[in-house]
């Protein structure tokens, strides 16, 4: 991975399935409850909590403001989080430095028809969301908008997680 000696870079290479067992210790651990973001939660806070001004990538539309990725990034590899602009919610790298996993599985029709109030993703498909572009990709591949899917086994060089957290 790009982010050897770098404890300030988000994790990458990592499955989907390697994430679930982290979180299972993580919350054993800790008594809370972690778990990847849904895609449409992904997707709000990578908007700021809103869509005005809805900017094509998050928080801007400079990408070079906001993000590293495959146009701006030399040498290649993942970087320390925080050293670009964040959004609205203060959250860095939501449209750069590694594409993230995501909870929901892939289908190509479910999301543009599904509910509009807290969308739970499709309940059948062997492929997994990721969203957000990585430090490799090109700036049409970090917009906001953009979905990626993988399976949820695979690795991939610019593709890591965020956490989030359900409260009680």
């Amino acid at each position: 991975s790009g982010n050897k000696g770098c404890d300030q870079c988000p994790v990458e290479s990592v499955s989907w399935d390697d994430i679930q067992e982290f979180i299972k210790k993580l919350n054993a651990m800790t008594g809370k409850n972690y778990r990847l973001p849904s895609e449409a939660e992904w997707e709000y806070a990578a908007r700021g909590a809103t869509n005005t001004p809805d900017y094509e990538y998050s928080g801007s539309d400079d990408i070079n403001a906001i993000a590293w990725y495959g146009g701006n990034n030399n040498p290649y590899g993942c970087k320390q989080v925080g050293t670009k602009t964040p959004n609205a919610l203060s959250l860095f790298d939501m449209t750069g430095n590694v594409s993230e996993w995501c909870w929901d599985k892939y289908s190509s029709s479910y999301y543009s028809s599904s509910p509009s109030v807290n969308p739970t993703g499709p309940t059948s498909g062997n492929t997994r969301i990721h969203r957000g572009g990585g430090w490799s990709t090109s700036s049409v591949h970090c917009r906001i908008a953009r979905r990626w899917y993988s399976y949820q086994d695979e690795y991939i060089d610019y593709v890591g997680f965020r956490l989030c957290r359900t409260v009680q």
